[in-house]
């Protein structure tokens, strides 16, 4: 292909006039073979000047990462452009070469190339790439570095998350290009020039991919590895030259000297977090560990502690560089051996580096004045925690008073000079109050401190509320939110804690003072039962003005303490319930037509849809309320599903759901043809999410749901979507169950769509099953249909067409795998209908099939065994509401350690190992991959709130054919016979005792029905109560 003509094609694209027409005509070429690698060449050609370059090169990353790998062919759609191989290994031949020669601007998008095309073609078609690196590693000439290591970075990337075993390629290459990235990045350490420094910063990101996650010991032997931490100590040591002193400090963070200091100190804090933690880590790195404290935590520390010194002496250190520093002294603290370094300077850390830190800073002052929104947004930002050096120094000056003797005290000594000091400045106060703030949980498990905090909070606290400076207005707020939990031993200072946090909420003018009091607010409510009362008498003045702070804000911290006082006040708030439900609903929409698709704003809008939840989950047993909300809330539901905001589709489903659970007005109906128009569209992926208001359609007004044949049509199609389709077995077990409420829900009413519903999941059966849940699931789709309607089961299982085997009835085949997989159903509900459907196959007397004849002998173990599960199942249960009531308590003093103790985290690092061998067992030794109980998170499937497990013994609440005394005997005695015969001991035994505790349940029954007459008279066979699957039970 011509790139004269090409080059003139993409000058084309860059020219309004011409625009469009040039991308028509790249459109009509682009899938020509050549196309992609004249692409490349005109991308390379020096001679066309950058913005035609840069604009073939953004081409070109489009094409590699939307066209490269080969795609299936959908049946019936045409075939998908894929770039051909020829092409491909053109482009596999030249890319490394072309990084390398490549100016900074194109580099980086052919950087995306390079990760595109490992993702699909290493190591399979494109080995050569380690060749192409390694021959510009060891080549003298410094111009190939730059490209050739992005190149390998590229390719580390790939591997960063995976598992250990699957880096076998990887590590194949490393053997070879580590030794070469070692030995070049030696010999860059001595030059301290702008080019050389960017070298070492992107050798230093290449080792802390490659080991973030595994380090693979093979590879990276003892000495290896000393080696590689001593390039990082001599770079995280070495001083910064001193030209970069007179950039700004703002822009200093970015300079290549600071970057390279901080990925050194990235990779000196994991590797002593993962690997060289004793007592912190996984086995494999038991040893390890042990070696790495005793090697390398001296000549380490020594260099932290004067990074340390240098921030003290107001030396500049970049933030990034002061926090990961601070990390790693954090992870000193736990261990004996290294805190015996770190004691001596400790306090020194506390008082000249923390205490800083913590203290309200000039730049703080600076944003609160000219961007009090800004100022909330960074405070409360949740991925400003993972960098900041804020942070930092609250953890390390917790977990150090926390942990080691006598730091408390000091701590708390130094505490109090400041505070008490007269002339303190109000900044040195902000940072002491912090400190204390921070220590708070610490303080309220002291004996000695917990009596003195009412004081504190009266002396110190108060009186900063009333302060001409707002951020001391909002730090008093703050201390208030962590020492919320703390036993006020006079009423009275409750009352005034309430009174002046209510207080700055309503009326301080400064935003971060409304936003830090509405958070103390929450907590005060959290913690103290008589706040209540307190907050009561101006709740809607507060509820009103929390709405607008949250609109003015979208602070999603405040989305919480709406929902807490939402579901304090239910009662007080119903008649303003409307207006806060719109309030919400239009900060929702002012928040989605803002949003640039940052995370922040996700996360509020979430919290705005969870509000609105948590608003109508409390109104929901005031139906007049509920009618008045809908209309809104539908608004909202509307608006994310016609628009497809997918990333909310989660909450809009919750709320569609709420708006179900107790009745179905005819709009909400008209939502089930939404949600279905939403499946079709954007298909698999929030079927589980759908799932509990679609249960709600089904469950709570049945009759409706049957009145229209397209409701149940459009819930068949759904599930046979999924089963037909590859969503994944979660999805198809939820499938599973949806048919199956149907069925038992539409006892009677569904008998045209019985043959449907049974030749799904049955063909579903046909295709690979990895699970035991998504079988069982299945089984009890056609078990619910055998309780159904028998006669009519068995006429659809004659009637299939399905590939079983040759010799042996389809009736025949269902009935000998449900008898061999008993024991895999789990959990209440499921052994019901088990147990419920068996006692139906017994007493099909007229036409039993001829396959129940066969399994006779094991019918009766089956349900032994089934009411043994549910015996254990309702134990469990039981415990578990005991245990829930536990309240446990612990002193603060086992948790310090003295000198010579190091912390050890058994739980972590136990339950992390059981989990390994969990995971191996379940993976060698059983036919499936895993066999947990399918439950949906959101539903109360197997909840079984209808039981009240005190009252009654675990198997007392299935009324079946076996709990009717000797029915069988009485009424078939040979086919009794037949079933009985080859019973063991134990079996008959048991058998006995489920017969003795059926007449006691009868009896029991009986006697109740006579103490309650004209209360209800239930048939003999109940439908067990808890077939719901998050709505309200069968037969209500």
């Amino acid at each position: 292909m011509d790139t004269r003509k090409l080059t003139d094609v993409l000058r084309a694209t860059i020219d309004p006039n011409q625009r469009q027409q040039a991308e028509e005509q790249l459109s009509q070429i682009h899938k020509i073979i050549g196309f992609v690698p004249s692409l490349l060449q005109v991308v390379m050609l020096s001679d066309v000047d950058m913005p035609v370059r840069q604009a073939g090169v953004i081409y070109l990353k489009n094409l590699v990462t939307q066209h490269w790998a080969d795609r299936e062919v959908e049946p019936g759609q045409p075939l998908p452009f894929s770039i051909h191989e020829q092409d491909r290994a053109m482009i596999r031949d030249a890319i490394v070469d072309a990084v390398v020669h490549a100016p900074d601007l194109v580099r980086v998008q052919l950087g995306i190339c390079v990760s595109n095309i490992v993702k699909h073609d290493f190591p399979g078609r494109w080995t050569q790439i380690v060749d192409k690196i390694s021959i510009y590693l060891q080549n003298p000439d410094a111009a190939g570095w730059t490209g050739a290591l992005m190149c390998l970075y590229q390719l580390v990337k790939n591997f960063e998350y995976k598992k250990p075993e699957e880096r076998g390629p990887l590590n194949e290459a490393m053997n070879l290009l580590f030794p070469m990235m070692y030995q070049l990045c030696v010999r860059l350490l001595p030059d301290q020039s702008e080019q050389s420094v960017l070298l070492q910063k992107q050798i230093l990101k290449i080792y802390f991919a490659l080991t973030q996650y595994s380090l693979p010991l093979d590879l990276i032997s003892r000495e290896v590895f000393s080696q590689w931490m001593e390039i990082v100590r001599a770079v995280a040591d070495r001083p910064v030259p001193e030209q970069t002193n007179v950039v700004d400090e703002e822009d200093r963070v970015d300079l290549p000297w600071w970057k390279c200091k901080k990925w050194a100190l990235h990779i000196l804090h994991r590797m002593f977090e993962r690997y060289g933690s004793p007592g912190h880590v996984t086995k494999e790195y038991k040893e390890f560990a042990e070696w790495y404290l005793k090697t390398f935590s001296a000549g380490i520390l020594e260099v932290l502690l004067k990074i340390l010194d240098q921030y003290r002496r107001k030396i500049y250190v970049s933030p990034r560089v002061i926090q990961q520093t601070i990390n790693y002294i954090n992870q000193g603290v736990n261990h004996a051996f290294s805190w015996k370094f770190l004691k001596p300077h400790m306090f020194a850390i506390v008082q000249d580096v923390l205490f800083p830190i913590l203290s309200y800073s000039q730049a703080d002052e600076e944003l609160w004045n000219t961007d009090p929104y800004e100022y909330i947004r960074v405070k409360f930002d949740i991925f400003e925690d993972f960098v900041s050096p804020i942070t930092a120094a609250q953890t390390l000056l917790h977990s150090s008073c926390k942990k080691r003797k006598d730091m408390l005290q000091k701590t708390m000594h130094f505490i109090m000079q400041v505070l008490t000091s007269p002339n303190a400045d109000p900044r040195q106060k902000d940072g002491a109050l912090h400190m204390v703030g921070t220590l708070a949980d610490v303080l309220l498990k002291k004996k000695f401190y917990k009596e003195q905090m009412d004081d504190m909070l009266c002396q110190y606290v108060f009186p900063e509320f009333t302060s001409p400076r707002g951020h001391m207005r909002a730090r008093a707020c703050w201390v208030l939110h962590y020492f919320s939990e703390i036993k006020f031993k006079q009423e009275a200072i409750l009352a005034e804690a309430i009174r002046l946090t209510t207080n700055a909420l309503l009326t301080d003018h400064d935003l971060p003072v409304k936003v830090e009091a509405a958070i103390a607010l929450q907590m005060l409510l959290s913690s103290q039962e008589k706040a209540q009362k307190y907050v009561e008498p101006q709740i809607k003045q507060i509820t009103l003005e929390l709405l607008t702070i949250i609109r003015e804000t979208e602070n999603d911290d405040l989305t919480s303490v709406m929902q807490k006082i939402v579901c304090t006040y239910t009662e007080q708030l119903m008649p303003i319930a409307v207006e806060m439900c719109q309030h919400l609903a239009t900060t929702f929409s002012q928040v989605l037509e803002t949003d640039e698709g940052s995370d922040e704003k996700a996360i509020t809008a979430m919290g705005l849809l969870n509000t609105i939840e948590t608003l109508l989950t409390v109104m929901e047993d005031q139906p007049e309320v509920m009618a008045q909300l809908q209309p809104t809330v539908l608004q909202v539901v509307g608006h994310i599903f016609s628009q497809s905001v997918m990333e909310f589709y989660e909450e809009a489903l919750s709320l569609v759901y709420d708006l179900t659970s107790k009745s179905i007005s005819p709009d909400m109906w008209k939502v089930l043809e939404l949600m279905y128009q939403v499946f079709q569209k954007d298909g698999f992926d929030y079927f589980t999410d759908m799932m509990p208001a679609l249960h709600n359609y089904v469950t709570v007004d049945t009759p409706v749901f049957l009145s229209n044949e397209n409701y149940v049509l459009a819930m068949y199609n759904m599930c046979k979507a999924i089963l037909t389709g590859d969503a994944g077995e979660d999805p198809e077990c939820h499938a599973s169950k949806l048919l199956e409420v149907i069925i038992l829900q539409c006892k009677g009413h569904i008998d045209q769509c019985i043959p449907s519903f049974v030749e799904l999941v049955l063909q579903r059966l046909t295709r690979e099953v990895k699970t035991s849940e998504l079988r069982t699931m299945c089984l009890q789709v056609v078990i619910a249909a055998l309780y159904y309607n028998p006669q009519l089961l068995f006429e659809t299982l004659e009637k299939l067409q399905l590939a079983v085997s040759p010799t042996e009835s389809i009736t025949s085949h269902f009935i000998k795998q449900w008898i061999h997989d008993t024991d895999c159903f789990l959990g209440l509900h499921d052994r019901k209908l088990c147990v419920l459907g068996l006692c139906t196959l017994l007493n099909s007397s007229a036409a039993r099939p001829l396959a129940v004849n066969e399994c006779a002998a094991q019918i009766i173990p089956s349900l032994i065994l089934l009411f043994d599960g549910l015996k254990r199942a309702y134990v469990a249960k039981a415990q578990e509401g005991e245990e829930e009531e536990e309240d446990i308590e612990s002193d603060i003093d086992q948790e310090v350690l003295s000198s010579d103790e190091d912390e050890i985290d058994d739980t972590n690092q136990e339950y992390l190992e059981k989990l390994q061998e969990k995971v191996t067992k379940g993976r060698d030794g059983s036919p499936f991959n895993i066999t947990a109980y399918i439950q949906d998170e959101d539903t109360d499937d197997g909840s079984d709130d209808d039981y009240e497990v005190n009252e009654e013994t675990a198997l007392e609440s299935y009324t079946t054919p076996l709990d009717e005394g000797n029915y069988i005997q009485a009424s078939d005695p040979a086919w009794y016979q037949i079933l009985t015969a080859n019973l063991t001991t134990e079996q008959q035994k048991a058998l006995q005792e489920v017969m003795v505790l059926a007449d006691q349940r009868k009896a029991a029954a009986e006697s109740k029905r006579i103490e309650q007459s004209g209360g209800y008279v239930f048939n003999q066979q109940t439908v067990p109560a808890s077939f719901n699957f998050g709505g309200t039970p069968l037969g209500r």
